[in-house]
């Protein structure tokens, strides 16, 4: 968690839409408790005019957390249940549908949670709720069923079906991250939807992590590792200031496993990459075939350093694989967010950092709490270049004591002599 700082303090001068609650289903607690450890402190410093008028009513809490859960029954069936009222509050409900370290007795058996369960928890909270809140905004940091957003043959379309879903609820919002095909909200048109990227955070820890970067197109490229992510990879680099390169997949289409046409090869568009250090953005790493593939190519081309960036790391066949790579010096960093569950073995991983998405997400609900544009909070590219700027100037700062401290000791030897 992130220390409170001066410039946490944004200006929002509009009355609050109403009483805010925060609701973390089960499996998102910590980030929940995170996120009301900002909006308690920034609400505690704030002063406004009107903070005496019933529109201001509740404005401070020791919490903004709803008392909520979902027990089960011994047979695996649930219910959502509230500890308190939620009659006019605008609540924003918090929900990872990937987080599979939740747990659940089902006739006597340890069942693990898919991501259909955390669904129909966050319907039965809704369902608590009983229309009686103001205005309902869920945030989905993974769009369930994100991976069929689109009808290929005689296949369901399950995540615009569950968008329409929710909205016939009466979820008014719905806040997602890098959705794998953002057209999909053409299912709910009346209903806001937002896909937010993780960009700055993804520059901030690059920076933090790494103190020897420069960053210009002769030493950095930004690498695409398919077509389907090429929108996401130029936006990035258009941040950075970079070029960029993709990889093509040629897929053997007539046979079909595990869901998808095998790989047969990649095919690189771009630049030389020889020398420079390579930074590759997806929206997930899943099993993390494709992406290792990617590395290895880069690196057979001459490539210095790997660095690999997506914000949901599932790692849906375990972390041993990467452990290689690494070891291999293949790759040299990976970085996820924290918007999907993460187990203490991947937090101790030396080529992982985690970038941490809480201070973000409170931001985002403070705002539309206040019924304010979030327009800034989704364009990363000033703070991105503030960011990147200070880094110069402190390796520039670094490079001249260095420079000063060698000249001393020479002038010393020198002396000796």
């Amino acid at each position: 968690m992130e220390p409170l700082e001066k410039h946490d303090k944004r200006i929002l001068d509009n009355a609050p839409f109403g009483q805010l609650g925060l609701l973390p289903i089960c499996g998102c607690e910590m980030m929940g408790k995170e996120i009301d450890y900002y909006l308690r402190n920034w609400r505690a410093e704030r002063q406004h005019e009107h903070e005496d008028s019933t529109a201001f009513a509740g404005y401070n809490r020791p919490t903004y957390i709803i008392d909520s859960k979902v027990p089960r029954f011994g047979t695996g069936e649930a219910k959502g249940v509230l500890n308190q009222s939620v009659r006019g509050m605008d609540l924003y409900i918090l929900v990872d549908v990937v987080n599979y370290s939740e747990t659940y007795q089902m006739f006597g058996f340890e069942n693990h949670m898919s991501p259909d369960d955390h669904f129909q928890n966050l319907k039965r909270v809704i369902a608590a709720v009983g229309g009686k809140a103001r205005r309902i905004t869920v945030i989905m940091p993974y769009l369930y069923e994100s991976l069929q957003s689109k009808r290929a043959s005689r296949e369901s379309l399950d995540c615009a079906i569950a968008l329409q879903e929710l909205v016939r609820m009466g979820v008014d919002n719905i806040i997602t991250f890098d959705a794998h095909d953002p057209r999909v909200q053409n299912a709910i048109p009346l209903n806001g939807f937002d896909t937010v990227s993780p960009t700055y955070q993804f520059i901030k820890g690059l920076l933090r992590s790494v103190d020897d970067l420069q960053i210009d197109s002769s030493h950095m490229l930004v690498i695409s590792p398919d077509e389907g992510g090429m929108k996401r990879a130029v936006f990035f680099a258009n941040v950075l200031g970079l070029d960029m390169g993709m990889f093509y997949k040629r897929r053997d289409y007539t046979r079909f496993v595990n869901g998808s046409y095998p790989i047969v090869s990649f095919e690189f568009l771009g630049s030389s990459v020889k020398d420079k250090d390579m930074i590759i953005i997806d929206d997930m790493l899943a099993s993390g075939d494709s992406a290792i593939e990617v590395a290895q190519a880069l690196k057979k081309k001459g490539a210095k350093r790997v660095f690999m960036c997506a914000t949901f790391g599932l790692f849906t066949d375990g972390l041993e694989k990467f452990d290689e790579a690494f070891k291999n010096g293949i790759i040299d960093k990976i970085f996820t967010t924290n918007l999907v569950y993460q187990p203490q073995e991947l937090l101790d991983r030396p080529w992982y950092y985690s970038c941490d998405m809480s201070k973000f997400i409170a931001y985002i609900i403070d705002t539309l709490n206040h019924d304010s544009s979030i327009s800034d909070l989704l364009d990363p590219v000033e703070r991105s270049w503030k960011s990147i700027e200070q880094y110069n100037l402190k390796r520039a700062k670094k490079s001249e004591e260095e420079s000063a401290g060698n000249q001393e000791t020479e002038s010393s030897d020198t002396a000796s002599a």
